[in-house]
């Protein structure tokens, strides 16, 4: 067997960056990082000023429900859009709503006694925004980069967002502290103008040829599919089942406030993504990975691992360093989900799965943050968290057991199916 030069070894720790010679996707990626900067500030911002009127956590962890609520009800109907209309208008529209919703709560900071009803508001309406996009956008990376540099680009997005991530939080505990929530909202106002600006140099990316008008019909025509295919069930209650018990970001500010303030909560909500940065950063093995099943079971049970150490951690360096490999985690999780999903869900259909991965990876963290706030509420901080990591790790391993057609997916043999050759041995 021949020895790999160090050269490979090198390609295969690093990120791949032929999609950034496509300027579409560059274009799209650019507006997206700084969209997501701006959002993440937001994402501290306001959990921070609703524990700043309320001290309580189940006040934050209510947040995650007041979004939920927006995001089951327009979810399908952002899918059933996005595989109707232009893709690259319908975020474009969103964003701009987005950016008017930004502003508002950037005047309601600004206010002598800012209103907690209008940051509920307000949050729901971002989560309806959010599930009208999210279908597009991600059905739109697929049509701006070829078959073979899908999970490259993948790898791409995942790095943005852990940039993102990883600033956005930081950035935001230096701004409550040192400028204020206006600011600090505000900062979200740019993010989202310079993504505008983005979107509107794109091309447009119009709906596959013959698409229909969106009705019931096409929404329960990609729910059947979805039905039909035991591996994208998997990538779906994995990550719901993963989120559900180990997301703890509701007791992100009750931790904080015993630790230091403001700079110390942008240190508990980056760690993660600075996590996810190295692993994505180092993301080259991933496409020499074809069990992509089993990959992201395993990646979400470290997931549930590491959540356990952040909640067992005695000390603050301890508790980031869980976090930090809880993120590392999440992100090759991520990787895997998307390699399945852009690799396997046919062009006609991206919209609509879309809009069913949506449900999956952001009603988890939503009702895991409501979850993880009501338990914190009834025993205590620390036993929410671990006893979350530890319900996390179970389900995750139930999951293996009980869906054999998703562990077993292996992005080879789907290949050959589609082409008529025989599986691999």
């Amino acid at each position: 067997m021949p020895v790999p030069s160090l050269s490979s070894l090198l390609r295969l720790a690093t990120v791949d960056v032929r999609p950034l010679r496509r300027r579409d996707f560059r274009l799209l990626l650019l507006g997206q990082l700084f969209s997501m900067l701006g959002s993440m500030v937001t994402f501290v911002a306001v959990p921070f000023q609703v524990y700043q009127l309320t001290r309580s956590s189940l006040a934050v962890g209510v947040i995650g429900l007041v979004e939920l609520g927006p995001v089951l009800t327009f979810a399908f109907l952002g899918g059933a859009l996005a595989d109707a209309n232009d893709r690259r208008r319908m975020v474009l529209l969103a964003e701009a709503g987005a950016a008017v919703t930004s502003a508002l709560l950037l005047v309601n900071a600004l206010l002598p006694a800012p209103r907690l009803w209008a940051i509920y508001v307000v949050a729901a309406v971002q989560g309806g925004l959010f599930a009208i996009m999210r279908p597009s956008l991600d059905a739109m990376v697929p049509r701006l980069v070829p078959s073979e540099e899908i999970t490259a680009a993948g790898a791409l997005n995942s790095l943005r967002g852990t940039v993102a991530m990883v600033g956005g939080p930081a950035l935001a505990g230096v701004l409550i502290a040192a400028a204020g929530l206006p600011a600090t909202y505000g900062v979200d106002v740019t993010g989202l103008a310079v993504s505008l600006a983005a979107l509107a140099m794109m091309r447009a990316v119009p709906p596959p040829a013959g698409a229909e008008r969106p009705s019931l019909r096409r929404v329960v025509e990609g729910v059947r599919y979805a039905r039909s295919r035991p591996d994208l069930l998997g990538t779906y209650l994995v990550d719901m089942t993963a989120m559900f018990f180990g997301m703890p970001e509701a007791l992100f500010p009750a931790v904080a406030a015993g630790l230091g303030g403001p700079r110390v909560l942008g240190l508990l909500y980056s760690m993660p993504a600075v996590g996810a940065l190295v692993a994505t950063a180092t993301s080259g093995w991933t496409g020499r990975v074809h069990r992509h099943g089993w990959g992201v079971i395993l990646a979400a049970t470290a997931w549930g691992l590491a959540i356990v150490g952040f909640g067992l951690a005695a000390s603050l360096p301890l508790a980031l360093l869980g976090l930090g490999g809880a993120g590392a985690a999440d992100a090759v999780s991520g990787i895997f989900r998307g390699a399945i999903w852009n690799r396997t869900i046919p062009d006609t259909l991206r919209g609509r799965l879309a809009s069913i991965e949506l449900l999956s990876y952001s009603s988890g963290p939503l009702l895991g943050n409501a979850e993880s706030g009501v338990v914190a509420a009834l025993a205590s901080v620390r036993a929410s968290i671990v006893s979350g990591g530890v319900l996390c790790v179970a389900g995750c391993l139930a999951c293996a057991l009980l869906l054999p057609g998703f562990r077993a997916f292996d992005g080879r043999d789907w290949a050959r199916e589609q082409t008529g050759a025989a599986p691999a041995g």
